[in-house]
């Protein structure tokens, strides 16, 4: 197996993480205290945190997984395309 197809495959189970995340967020009676969610949230918050830094939450309503995902995308796609190309 190609490094651009495991490190494909290891950004894309980053990013499902990230909208589990954003989807647990949406529950207000979540108890993020339970060792699994604080890891998630922890795993998670580490990469969020500078996208919450540039845009910060409007109206109550937090965009920076959005904006994060899609970074994460368009990077981890450049990446992954030009390993496959050189043969990794």
């Amino acid at each position: 197996m190609r490094i651009s197809h495991v490190l494909n495959y290891i950004i894309q189970a980053y990013v499902w993480l990230v909208i589990v995340r954003l989807f647990l967020t949406w529950i207000p009676t979540i108890d993020w205290e339970k060792p699994a969610l604080k890891l998630l949230q922890k795993v998670c918050d580490i990469y969020l945190s500078p996208f919450r830094k540039i845009m910060p939450p409007m109206g109550g309503l937090d965009f920076s997984p959005i904006i994060a995902i899609l970074f994460l995308q368009v990077i981890g796609g450049i990446i992954c395309t030009n390993l496959f190309r050189m043969g990794y």
